[in-house]
């Protein structure tokens, strides 16, 4: 089987052209040797992949006749990537600003529900669209001058 294919039967890219272009920019290699698309794989070959920034490397088990389900990809590879590179994604997706730089444009939804949350559990009164709040805020203030 091809590997383009392979890697998108496993389930390891959601199509096959996105795996073909992964295996064009040289991230996919078998052993240690930068593959082509219609490289055909064998049971036994250890394939190691670039994605999400860390390596993966799995072996093959047996080649798959056709996309198969996601229960079924371990009898099929197993994966053979070390704990480090885990690690490396954890701590990427705990960092939570590696899809923005602090201070670059407007905040995202996400940011923005964060920031209302926060400003929420400050001060209970304080909702958003609280217009009896804000009233009080204002009418306090003329009281005191």
């Amino acid at each position: 089987m091809r590997i383009d294919k392979f890697l998108w039967s496993v389930r390891f890219y959601k199509t096959r052209s996105m795996a073909s272009d992964e295996i064009k920019k040289n991230r996919v290699s078998v052993g240690e040797n930068v593959v082509k698309s219609s490289k055909e794989i064998k049971e036994g070959d250890i394939i190691k992949i670039r994605k999400n920034q860390i390596d993966y490397k799995i072996k093959v088990l047996q080649i798959p006749k056709s996309r198969i389900g996601a229960k079924l990809v371990p009898l099929h590879v197993v994966d053979m990537t070390d704990k480090e590179q885990y690690e490396i994604l954890k701590m990427r997706r705990m960092e939570q600003n590696y899809y923005r730089i602090k201070g670059e444009g407007r905040p995202t939804k996400k940011d923005r529900r964060e920031i209302e949350d926060y400003v929420s559990a400050d001060d209970p009164e304080v909702a958003a669209g609280d217009e009896d709040y804000w009233d009080s805020f204002f009418n306090t203030s003329e009281d005191d001058e």
